[in-house]
């Protein structure tokens, strides 16, 4: 028993050290203007003028089918909307299962055939079909409500009788509800993905930064030869620029997005900021092993260049992840933003709860980990 008093001095004064460091990171940024002028800059400005995603094709959207009907043109319908517009699943005709589907981005939309609708149209009477799309992508839902009506317009077209005159033909009306942002508005997830993206350009390049300037003014040797680890050098790092990116998150998010522009915080804001804090900490594990390469600002800013792009056009912000090839797919789960853009959108739009988004905070976490353990390990090896 002696020596859990020891270990927890021991601990204790380990943590000490760490949040000395803590602050000391923090003093440096505030002299630097420039870095401060840009992290002020990418939570206010940047995300008001967020322009909006471009325009894309729509390419093996997941979307659920509940046929009630179960006849000839159900069945139609059903191989009308598959690739390459759609990969249509059956789903249990159960709304708790439907809306959980959709809260977890499963499915981008369920589509409902009701009993009778064959029947309407031999008739040559109006048919209604339900489509509910979850639209916290407001471009895509967009997209997805007029793929589908077009489809169903086609169907209703060729199932005509033959030389029915065109006030007979049959119709089907397609009754579509959007979910999680009903009048689409694109600022919403405009601005949501702006975030997104400057968080991950934050995250890498703040901690990246620092340990090249420790290198650059030669303080780094001071560090290394002081009674500090390697892993208290590089931890004091990661959680100072953490918590810069966090509090410019709430900033961006309280202020800006919510306050002024009126994007919906429909989630719990514990939660969100705690997840976004984890989300900093697992980029800043990249920022480490960057730092590691680099020996100059300018080549800190190439590297974490070279590292964003791939981490955004994998994470689906900027297209659709069911759009890419096989192969490509696979590289997905190496992105932290993947994970984070499930967790952001299903809290601040869907009210996602911890149970939801439990599962990719926690790849996400395993991931920021490992590179953290990466970028500890390069940094001790090159000053052995």
């Amino acid at each position: 028993m002696s020596g859990l008093p020891q270990f927890a001095r021991g601990a204790g004064r380990w943590l000490r050290q760490v949040a000395a460091l803590v602050g000391k990171e923090w003093r440096q940024l505030l002299r630097d203007t420039a870095l401060v002028g840009f992290v002020v800059f990418i939570f206010t400005l940047d995300i008001l003028i967020a322009a909006g995603a471009p325009e894309l094709d729509l390419r093996s959207a997941p979307i659920g089918l509940i046929d009630r009907d179960g006849s000839v043109a159900s069945r139609e319908l059903a191989g009308r909307l598959r690739a390459p517009y759609f990969d249509v699943r059956a789903v249990a005709d159960d709304e708790a299962q439907v809306a959980r589907a959709l809260e977890r981005g499963q499915l981008r939309a369920v589509l409902t055939v009701p009993h009778g609708f064959e029947r309407a149209l031999v008739r040559g009477e109006t048919a209604q079909v339900q489509l509910v799309v979850e639209a916290a992508d407001s471009n895509l839902g967009y997209l997805v409500a007029s793929y589908t009506e077009r489809i169903l317009a086609l169907l209703a077209s060729d199932l005509a009788p033959a030389g029915a005159a065109s006030d007979t033909l049959p119709e089907v009306r397609l009754q579509a509800r959007f979910r999680f942002n009903p009048a689409l508005t694109e600022a919403w997830y405009a601005t949501i993905s702006e975030l997104l993206t400057m968080l991950t350009v934050a995250s890498i390049l703040l901690p990246a930064a620092a340990m090249v300037r420790e290198k650059e003014r030669g303080t780094i040797e001071q560090l290394l030869v002081s009674p500090l680890s390697p892993l208290q050098i590089v931890l004091a790092k990661v959680v100072a620029m953490a918590g810069v990116v966090l509090v410019g998150s709430t900033v961006a998010v309280g202020l800006v997005m919510h306050g002024l522009l009126g994007v919906p915080f429909a989630g719990s804001p514990l939660l969100f900021f705690s997840l976004v804090a984890l989300y900093a900490m697992t980029a800043s594990g990249l920022g480490v092993v960057a730092a590691t390469f680099a020996r100059s600002s300018g080549q800190v800013g190439l590297i974490v260049l070279l590292l964003v792009m791939p981490i955004i056009m994998l994470s689906g912000t900027w297209n659709l992840r069911e759009s890419m090839p096989d192969w490509l797919q696979a590289a997905i789960y190496l992105s932290p933003l993947r994970y984070m853009v499930d967790i952001a959108y299903g809290v601040l739009l869907k009210g996602a709860d911890l149970a939801t988004v439990a599962k990719p905070a926690a790849l996400m976490v395993m991931l920021g980990l490992a590179f953290l353990v990466v970028g500890t390990a390069r940094f001790r090896r090159q000053f052995r």
